[in-house]
This record gives C-alpha cells, sequence and structure tokens, in this order.
C-alpha cells in the first residue's frame, strides 16, 4: 500500500511571515504525508515547526561542494533540516536549460544525502498536440531517474507543463493514460520495487477538483504550487488526500 503524499512547492514565494500558514495548516491528521517545499532561506526555519509536516527543497546542485556561487548542495539541504527535494520541475527545465543526465546526477546526489527525490516530468502543449506525451514522459523518465532508484528514495511527479499556473487541467483519462503508462514502464526497468514508488499528479490541483483527480487511477497525490502557499487553499486538498487514501 503507498502512502499517498501531498507536497507544497512554494517556488520563490515567501519570507519568514509566510511560515505562519504551515501553523495554520497544523499537523496532518489523516494518513497522508504532508511535505512543504519552501524556498531555501526558510527551510531550516520550516523545519520542526509543524509535527508531521516535513520540509524539501526545491533544488540541489550534483555535486556535494564546490566552487559553485549561489548553489546550494543535496547535503546542505539536509543539514538545514529537509527530507526531500525536487528535482527537474520544468520550470528549471526551461529556466536553466536542466537536461535529464542533470536531473539524473542531482537525483543521485540526493540520495546519496540521504533524501528523497521528486523527480518531476510533464510535456508542453505542442508536444500534447502532436500526439508525443507518452514518448516525452516515457524518455524523461529513462534519463532523469537513476538506476537503482527504490519506493523509499524516489517519487515521481507528472506535470504537464501546459497546466501549471493555468487552470486548465487534463481530463481524468489523460490523467489516468499518464499515470499508468508511467507504472507500467517502471515496473518494465524497476520490477516489484516500482509497485511502492509513488506517482503524483500536478498541474493546477486545487480543493475543487482534488477529490476527482486522486480517484484516477495511479494518483498517489499531488505536487501543488500555487494553491500550497495558503492553508485555506492547501488544507482542503490534503483532507480530499486523505479521504482517498
Amino acid at each position: 500500500m503507498r502512502r499517498k503524499l501531498a507536497a507544497g512547492n512554494w517556488k520563490m514565494n515567501g519570507t519568514r511571515a509566510a511560515l505562519a500558514e504551515v501553523d495554520t495548516l497544523g499537523a496532518p491528521k489523516g494518513p497522508s504525508e504532508v511535505l512543504i517545499c519552501p524556498p531555501a532561506t526558510l527551510i531550516a526555519a520550516a523545519a520542526g515547526r509543524v509535527d508531521g509536516i516535513a520540509v524539501g527543497g526545491q533544488d540541489c546542485h550534483a555535486a556535494e561542494k564546490g566552487a559553485h556561487t549561489g548553489d546550494v548542495s543535496a547535503s546542505m539541504l539536509a543539514d538545514a533540516g529537509a527530507t526531500h527535494v525536487i528535482l527537474g520541475h520544468s520550470e528549471r527545465r526551461a529556466d536553466h536549460g536542466e537536461t535529464d543526465a542533470a536531473v539524473r546526477a542531482k537525483t543521485e546526489a540526493a540520495w546519496a544525502a540521504g533524501l528523497v527525490a521528486i523527480v518531476c516530468v510533464g510535456e508542453t502543449l505542442a508536444q500534447r498536440e502532436a500526439g508525443e506525451t507518452l514518448d516525452v514522459i516515457g524518455a524523461q523518465l529513462d534519463g532523469s531517474v537513476p538506476d537503482g532508484a527504490t519506493a523509499a528514495t524516489t517519487v515521481i511527479a507528472y506535470e504537464p507543463v501546459w497546466a501549471i499556473g493555468t487552470g486548465k487541467v487534463p481530463t481524468n483519462d489523460q490523467i489516468a493514460e499518464v499515470h499508468d503508462a508511467m507504472r507500467e514502464r517502471l515496473k518494465n526497468r524497476f520490477g516489484a520495487e516500482s509497485d511502492g514508488m509513488r506517482l503524483l499528479y500536478g498541474g493546477s490541483v486545487k480543493g475543487s477538483n482534488a477529490a476527482e483527480i486522486f480517484a484516477v487511477s495511479n494518483v498517489d497525490g499531488a505536487l501543488v504550487g500555487g494553491a500550497s502557499l495558503k492553508a485555506a487553499d492547501f488544507g482542503p486538498i490534503v483532507e480530499a488526500l486523505d479521504a482517498a487514501s
């Protein structure tokens, strides 16, 4: 049985005052795992703030240390109190030119530091309209997830690029098609171990559509962007996930 996961990606939003939203959200009351990924400047302050809410980073460098001005290593995230890290988000791939190989190297670094890697994959609108979705997702999985991935170290997040922050959401059938295909591809590569790997959906998830999305085949939770910034918005998503558990 895979434990459901509600992960909030705050992106480049929030100062110390924003941590009051974590207090308002409060300790998880249901069976789902709750994770908040604030900016790196807030990780130490957020870690351990509310019992039961895990804290993660939004990116890490592939190297453990060195002359990489402005970057943060996986071991630094862990030292600050992080337990997870988001890797290969479409915004990193687009804004910073991150390749599958780069994401793979970062994932290996995350594992070495004892972090759970949340590896993101997703297609653009042009790729979907060209009928390339499953090929794109498959190639990203193959290239971004290193050999040796386990259910304990790796979470996969499917975020259709065209749905992030746009309010557009794929149909349930479209979500199911991708999640089922990802499960099958992971099974072919990792065997029985893949049965425990959690597959998250991300892309304009909100309280009003969460229950419907969580009822879709092979959706084990969500990677939530803007709706995770406020407890009033993120709380209903967590509640919907608890109800689906």
